[in-house]
């Protein structure tokens, strides 16, 4: 009997030599190592920019996207095409779709991460219209794949799916599957706002679609083995080349960030997917297998990363060791450990020759528990609630400030200026918001009404915004962040250095000791802080609080005595009044107010301490009724600014420090640690004519590389002043002490300096236009530093990076007097 003939490597599917194989190993790698890289190396640079204050690059990501096709497409187009084996041309195809998807999903990331919903609602509709393109392009194929899982032209159609697995026991242990990758999320994240969550689930399901159409019914019959089939290839060799696939898609599913958890977590769902298509195969022994438990498996897990982590939070700049990108590294690992587990658990279970799947009842109760064990962990351990952000609503007319009466210098006649403009703020946002805020309050939108800005803050998406753009009294809607809660709180940030045994070295370098041996600490002076907050126990800082029900007032916890967890209001006020050493004026008493949490702030913060720096008023009172501008402290010190990812644009912030220089109010802020670019003197209010902007410089007197330069909008020079602003020792909550760099560090100092001025003369309290120009005229010259060697680089000039120089706390109170 003469011998069978060799079987077609054709028909089989299996490769002819070992170089095709190799080809797609290498292939493989290759895909893993450039979308990893080119994900990670993108989420940094936006990191990077974000951290110097530098507007993201609009080309960076669609740029990245491009070079993953090229980088990836490539290789997977000549896999799809030249070799002779069904699975690694089913390989190529596969992943050559999936970095075309990739491409496409990194062109959504132009959308600011602050529009969540617009994202979303792009990534679902592209996600769908690439699942239905997919799904088309497989649908008139002639090829037709028989039992053995040959590629040839006979035999048996391709199927889309297997009719009764779509309530099977496949189907179900899928939907435990993805169940069991969302717990972390439902345990360590929270959900946004209502048509966040939605779209965010709309995304998650055309992902889970888009992952069923790639990985169809012929695409596992390529790996199964021939006839009978070989689970265990099918689960190795089709799982593998499944998570590449997964991997790619993962990439791209998400704003800069939020991608990166899924890159953990998709990928090993692969091999889950893969047996449970071997179990598929096995009970219906038809050589094909439904993309339902891939859909559900994928859709599932997707939401995680979808619906619970905020994109804006995922960010280097929140400074906290135990925030948002703490959590969401956590609970990728937890999920990744889930996804390993399935992967193996799923392979021995059903991928065996001899496997049986459970039954439909052992399924169906299996999916249940897990849905219960979700439930019961988000509503009892996890944040249940929704965390949308909410809508700022400026209004066209703000209050008209000119005219004021004139009054006499001092602090009678500012306690005067201040009831005037604080009268007609108020009249004018009771009479222009009555009608919005009985209409929004109607929808349950929740209205927060302001003043010193003419503004509404309230609840809503796309919707209500574009609602609200047409009235006719609004001029423009804001988005006003709102942060997602954390599963435990992030932690007090302490000190360790020791305690000072004398005047630091910045107080002697602004000759502020020189000050006080002539009897003059600041006594009889306010300042204000708004920050993080104050330690009100701190031993340096509790006997200058000024104390009683209006001096202290936290919008974000609501807590009655002055507190601090992040240590940067601390830190700052410390700078200004501590006593020990470390406060240019420790004679002033100081007031304080949470504008920031977790080093991230909102318009509507912002503006709730600015408001309650113009008029004090007992906690829980009515703003609008309850003010009182004759307790507003005297000086301002900002050591914040409110960048376009917290909802900020140039202007908002603007009528509110008019408002508070037109009420005698000496208002500093920082410049920002956005240098050495030029013109990075850009975030509310460091830019505005009526602040007192502050840069840094060294014990050497050199402008910090770090301190932000102008000129800012419009050509104004900025900084006005600089002072010490590396190497600053000052408080820390829980009474410690540390050294800290930062123009944030520099500006306390100078609204000391102020202090000290009006302690030494009142009559100039209130007379804010003559104390800046009596604090540039006795500056000192400072160093610049440039962006480069070029000594032409200097931003315009010198004053764009210097200011009038460093203040000189003694001859500043000279001039004073």
């Amino acid at each position: 009997m003469p011998p069978a003939p060799a079987p077609d490597p054709a028909a089989t599917g299996r490769p002819s030599g070992p170089w095709p194989v190799i080809a797609a190993v290498f292939t493989g790698a290759w895909t893993v190592f450039v979308a990893v890289s080119t994900q990670i190396g993108g989420w940094l640079v936006d990191q990077v920019l974000l951290g110097f204050g530098r507007d993201r690059v609009g080309w960076l990501w669609p740029a990245a996207g491009l070079l993953t096709v090229l980088l990836v497409g490539t290789p997977a187009l000549l896999l799809a095409l030249l070799p002779r084996s069904a699975a690694i041309r089913a390989a190529g195809r596969a992943w050559l779709a999936g970095a075309v998807v990739l491409g496409s999903f990194t062109l959504l990331r132009a959308v600011p991460p602050v529009h969540h919903e617009a994202y979303l609602a792009g990534l679902a509709v592209t996600a769908a219209a690439a699942a239905l393109v997919v799904s088309r392009l497989a649908r008139p194929r002639p090829e037709v794949v028989p039992a053995d899982g040959a590629d040839t032209s006979a035999t048996v159609p391709r199927r889309r799916g297997l009719g009764g697995l779509r309530a099977g026991p496949v189907t179900l242990l899928a939907i435990a599957a993805g169940l069991a990758v969302l717990l972390p999320w439902a345990w360590l994240g929270a959900l946004g706002g209502p048509l966040e969550t939605v779209l965010a689930a709309l995304a998650a399901a055309a992902l889970g679609a888009l992952t069923g159409a790639l990985l169809d019914a012929g695409f596992w019959s390529r790996f199964a083995g021939g006839e009978p089939p070989r689970p265990v290839r099918l689960v190795l060799v089709g799982g593998l080349v499944a998570g590449v696939t997964l991997l790619l898609l993962a990439a791209g599913a998400g704003q800069s960030g939020a991608q990166l958890p899924a890159l953990l977590t998709l990928p090993p769902l692969g091999f889950a997917s893969a047996a449970l298509h071997a179990a598929a195969h096995r009970r219906h022994n038809s050589g094909a297998g439904s993309a339902a438990p891939t859909r559900w498996l994928v859709g599932l897990a997707a939401f995680g990363p979808l619906a619970f982590a905020d994109p804006e939070e995922i960010t280097l700049l929140l400074g906290t060791t135990r925030d948002v990108p703490f959590w969401v590294a956590v609970t990728a690992a937890v999920g990744l450990a889930v996804a390993l587990l399935l992967a193996v658990g799923y392979g021995v279970l059903l991928a065996r020759p001899a496997a049986r799947a459970p039954g439909r009842r052992t399924a169906a109760l299996t999916a249940a528990a897990l849905l219960v064990a979700l439930v019961a962990v988000y509503l009892g351990p996890g944040r249940p609630g929704l965390y949308g952000e909410r809508l700022l609503v400026v209004l066209r007319e703000q209050a008209d400030l000119t005219s004021l009466p004139t009054v006499a210098p001092g602090r009678a006649g500012r306690d005067a200026r201040a009831r005037e403009v604080y009268r007609r703020l108020v009249d004018t946002a009771d009479r222009t918001q009555a009608g919005l805020r009985r209409e929004v309050t109607r929808l349950g939108l929740r209205p927060t009404s302001y003043y010193l800005v003419n503004a509404i803050e309230l609840d809503g998406g796309p919707a209500v915004r574009a609602w609200l753009s047409g009235r006719p009294e609004v001029d423009r809607v804001l988005v006003s962040q709102r942060l997602r809660p954390l599963p435990a709180p992030a932690g007090i940030t302490r000190g360790t250095d020791p305690a000072p045994t004398g005047p630091e070295w910045n107080i002697r370098r602004l000759g502020a000791d020189r000050v006080w041996a002539e009897g003059v600490t600041g006594a009889g002076v306010v300042i204000g802080s708004s920050d993080s907050g104050v330690d009100g126990r701190h031993p340096a800082l509790a006997a200058g609080f000024r104390g009683g029900d209006d001096s202290w007032y936290d919008p974000w916890d609501g807590t009655r005595f002055p507190t601090d967890s992040g240590g940067h209001g601390t830190h700052t006020i410390g700078s200004a009044v501590g006593r020990d050493g470390i406060g240019v004026a420790p004679g002033a008493q100081w007031v304080g107010c949470v504008n920031l949490d977790r080093n991230l702030g909102s318009p509507g913060h912002y503006l709730d301490c600015l408001q309650f720096m113009l008029a004090p008023f007992p906690s829980g009172a009515d703003p609008f009724t309850a003010g009182r501008p004759e307790r507003a402290p005297d000086i301002l010190t900002n050591s914040w600014g409110c960048p376009g990812i917290e909802g900020c644009d140039a202007g908002v912030l603007r009528p509110a420090t008019a408002a508070l220089d037109a009420a005698g109010i000496f208002v500093a802020a920082a410049a920002g640690n956005t240098g050495p670019w030029c013109g990075s003197v850009d975030d509310p209010p460091a830019p505005y004519p009526d602040v007192l902007t502050v840069g840094a410089v060294d014990d050497r007197d050199r402008v910090a590389q770090f301190s932000s330069r102008g000129p800012a909008r419009g050509g104004a020079a900025k900084p006005d002043v600089v002072a010490p602003g590396v190497g600053v020792r000052s408080a820390m909550p829980g009474g410690g002490y540390a050294t800290l760099d930062g123009t944030s560090m520099a500006t306390p100092q100078v609204a000391g300096v102020v202090a000290l001025m009006w302690s030494a003369n009142p009559a100039l309290v209130g007379e804010v236009t003559r104390t800046r120009q009596l604090l540039r005229d006795t500056a000192t010259p400072a160093a610049p530093t440039y962006l480069s060697r070029d000594p032409s680089d200097t931003c315009g000039g010198d004053a764009n990076i210097t200011g009038a120089g460093l203040v000189d706390a003694y001859a500043a109170v000279r001039a004073a007097r």
